[in-house]
């Protein structure tokens, strides 16, 4: 980690100064990263870079080894159980599929590296934020770094450590919480320990928290405060606080600022629609790539002027398909046959399109999050969970529920989250197991990248590897 960060640190100091004159023959990567958020609209710039908007500068959101491929599918590709089947050529996916990983295994190695170069961005902008002189637009940058660092954390935390629940105090090894700046060599040399689970936690409910209260209720493309609630009914949920949870949740609903679509494709077609809460921005410029990265490449076996789209490496299994109701548009608009292999062999429709947005949180799951947590409390707040989930039901065209059961609920997520990134968390927040593997294996955890466990003697590697 320590090599990743001062190289980001001055990667950041490239990118961010740019030329103001034609003569202006300063070389670039000279620029002391110390110094390189010295304005407001510096800070502007890298919080723009850190959602990967900017085309080719890496460390972003948007990249494959973040939302742009490896936070939705290796979770996927992690609970595989009557779900999906992996027939791609990348032996790092197929480590992870057979849960047969190395400490080298490439795909843990760079999210890792990449999560926390997006956290080394939020902290440079929280620690340069005397810059800021207009009070209002300080306080959205300070919730924005907040967010951008929490939900790094978040995603972290549940990759790389045993799973919240794991042990009864959650004392069992997180992730290292890294929360000042590294801008000098003499910082990327201190080597940090790995935080408890439990004290990771706290930590992204604190970023999320304040950032829910400084962010804008609009912001461009960018997330909002709804973006920050919508994450914390996601942590909530995931420690099984069912009551803040279900707050949360109840909150981004309570808005107004977003309902269902009238299709269910509607929200993998078109950009920046009303279901969307959070989406990563993608285009012909800048995107996960279309031949080695993305969902679509992975995803897709789509014929398209006599070549396929995608490479149909995963193929998602008949059974998991038919568990749908025939008449479910969920299965007839979002299922089809594909090029790749003989006989009957289904692949998602979600990811189709190399360019299109990567919509990370929906409005739908906030509705089943709400009836989940009404149902375990016994309550009903803003909605009955009867109707909350019959909302999703109804609008993938299959029949409403009148007697809701906790296990209805948790087959409707399965079905309407599908290769969105939620199974294997699911799996493990409701301990129950894929396969033969509980949902506290740490077959199921990915390993802490070797190349983090030579560089800092403090790190501890995850049991296994």
């Amino acid at each position: 980690m320590k090599k990743t960060i001062i190289s980001f640190s001055l990667a950041l100091a490239i990118g961010l100064t740019a030329c103001d004159s034609k003569l202006d023959l300063e070389p670039r990567q000279s620029v002391d990263a110390a110094t390189a958020l010295s304005s407001a609209q510096d800070i502007e710039s890298a919080l723009i870079g850190a959602y990967g908007i900017f085309s080719g500068t890496g460390g972003g959101l948007a990249d494959g080894e973040l939302y742009g491929t490896n936070l939705l599918l290796l979770p996927d590709l992690l609970a595989p159980d009557n779900y999906v089947a992996w027939r791609g050529t990348f032996a790092s996916y197929r480590e992870v599929v057979n849960r047969q990983m190395l400490a080298t295994n490439a795909e843990a190695q760079r999210t890792w590296i990449t999560a926390y170069q997006v956290i080394n961005v939020a902290n440079n902008i929280l620690g340069a934020l005397d810059k800021v002189q207009n009070a209002d637009q300080k306080a959205a940058i300070e919730g924005e770094a907040r967010f951008l660092r929490g939900i790094m954390y978040f995603e972290l935390v549940r990759l790389y450590a045993l799973p919240w629940g794991a042990t009864a105090a959650n004392d069992q090894a997180g992730v290292p919480l890294i929360l000042r700046a590294t801008l000098t060599q003499e910082q990327a040399a201190e080597t940090k320990a790995r935080n408890t689970v439990a004290q990771v936690y706290t930590q992204v409910i604190d970023d999320l928290t304040k950032a829910s209260t400084l962010m804008p209720e609009e912001n461009d493309l960018r997330a909002t405060k709804f973006s920050a609630l919508a994450f914390l009914s996601r942590v909530y949920l995931q420690q099984s606080d069912y009551a803040k949870a279900l707050a949360a949740a109840n909150q981004v609903i309570a808005s107004g600022n977003y309902q269902l679509n009238p299709t269910v494709t509607s929200v993998f077609r078109n950009r920046n629609t009303a279901e969307s809460i959070f989406e990563i921005q993608e285009n012909t410029q800048n995107n996960p790539g279309t031949s080695n990265d993305g969902l679509t490449t992975l995803y897709a076996s789509i014929p398209a002027g006599g070549s396929a789209v995608g490479r149909g490496d995963i193929q998602i299994l008949n059974t998991f398909v038919e568990s749908y109701d025939p008449k479910d548009t969920r299965r007839t608009d979002l299922f089809y046959i594909g090029v790749k292999g003989a006989g009957t062999r289904y692949y998602t429709g979600k990811w189709a399109d190399f360019y299109a947005n990567i919509p990370v949180i929906r409005f739908s799951e906030m509705l089943l999050t709400r009836a989940e947590c009404n149902l375990r409390l016994s309550s009903a707040t803003g909605a009955k969970p009867a109707d909350d989930l019959n909302a999703v039901r109804t609008r993938a065209g299959v029949a409403p529920i009148a007697a809701l059961t906790l296990v209805d609920v948790l087959k409707e997520r399965q079905q309407e989250l599908a290769f969105e990134g939620v199974r294997l968390h699911d799996i493990k927040r409701t301990k129950g197991k894929t396969g033969d593997l509980n949902w506290n294996d740490p077959k199921l955890v990915l390993p802490i990248p070797k190349r983090e466990i030579d560089a800092n003697s403090l790190l501890v590697q995850n049991q296994g590897y």
